[in-house]
C-alpha cells in the first residue's frame, strides 16, 4: 500500500459539484493498493499516518501528528500510485490492485483512521475528482507499507 502524505491547511474533494470530504488543517492522503495487501496492511498504514510528525511545536520543529493537532485526514484513493511508466509513453496499472479489492482495503484504511481518533473526509471510489487543496510547507511524503506490518 502505498500513500502520498500532503500536509494541508484545507482540502476538498469535489464530484460533480458536489464536495464529497474536505479537512481544516490536516492531511491530504492518496491511497493506492496492490494486490498482496490485506486489512492488516492497511491498520498499519493508517497508524504510520496518524502518528507521523510533520506538524511544527512550539519551536517550529516537526515533533507534531495529525493526532496531536486534532487535525484530520481527506483520504482519497489512487490507484495511479502504482503507475509503472518504465517502457513507452502510457503508464501501466498492473500493479494496482483489481477494483474491488482495492475499494474494501480503501475502506479498511479510512476505519482505521477513525478508530485512531482521526475524522476521515473521503474522496469516491472510482470516481472522477476534483482535489482543491492549500499544500502547507509544502510538505509532501511517500509513504509505503507492505507484508502486514
Amino acid at each position: 500500500m502505498r500513500a502520498a502524505v500532503q500536509r494541508v491547511t484545507r482540502a476538498t474533494c469535489t464530484v460533480e459539484g458536489r464536495v464529497t470530504g474536505e479537512t481544516g488543517p490536516g492531511l491530504l492522503v492518496l491511497l493506492g493498493v496492490a494486490p498482496g495487501d490485506t486489512p492488516e496492511v492497511a491498520r498499519a498504514l493508517a497508524g504510520r499516518i496518524a502518528r507521523l510528525r510533520v506538524f511544527g511545536d512550539e519551536a517550529g520543529k516537526m515533533n507534531r501528528s495529525v493526532q496531536d493537532i486534532g487535525g484530520g485526514v481527506l483520504s482519497v484513493s489512487q490507484f495511479t500510485l502504482y503507475a509503472d511508466t518504465r517502457r513507452g509513453n502510457r503508464p501501466s496499472f498492473t500493479g494496482a490492485a483489481p477494483p474491488e479489492q482495492a475499494r474494501t482495503l480503501y475502506a479498511d484504511f479510512n476505519a482505521a483512521l477513525r478508530d485512531l481518533g482521526v475524522p476521515v473526509g473521503e474522496g469516491v471510489f472510482g470516481a472522477h475528482m476534483a482535489l482543491d487543496l492549500t499544500n502547507d510547507g509544502p510538505v509532501t511524503l511517500m509513504l509505503e507499507e507492505t507484508g502486514g506490518a
